[in-house]
């Protein structure tokens, strides 16, 4: 299971990458062996500022359909269109091309609420 030591990660199974005022964000290793192959991908909030926890998008597998949550609050400012053609992405690459979204974080306090790779790893 990889889990990188340089991300955040929520109980939900998401991971945000900080790089300044701006966040990257996807779902863990973890989350998408766990939903298997994954064949579609919506995320229609770009624009949008949302809290922390907000639904941002959905994702679909083969097995099921899960939301996903805002890791912290932000204006999404991108949202990862290669996704739309290749949502597989996500199952080989989570952490790297298989990346969601692109914010603008509101509050970086928040980020102190999220877990480190040591707390996730014992989450899961």
């Amino acid at each position: 299971m990889n889990i990188p030591d340089n991300l955040k990660y929520t109980k939900d199974h998401e991971w945000i990458k900080v790089d300044g005022d701006q966040a990257t964000i996807g779902i863990t290793d973890y989350a998408q062996n766990e939903l298997g192959d994954i064949v579609f991908i919506e995320v229609e909030t770009e624009g949008e500022t949302l809290e922390r926890e907000e639904t941002f998008g959905s994702i679909e597998a083969v097995k099921t359909v899960s939301d996903l949550f805002m890791p912290i609050g932000g204006e999404v400012l991108e949202v990862n269109s290669a996704l739309d053609q290749t949502p597989e992405i996500v199952n080989s690459d989570p952490y790297g091309d298989g990346w969601i979204v692109k914010i603008k974080i509101t509050d970086k306090a928040e980020l102190d609420d999220l877990l480190d790779a040591e707390a996730y790893k014992s989450l899961i």
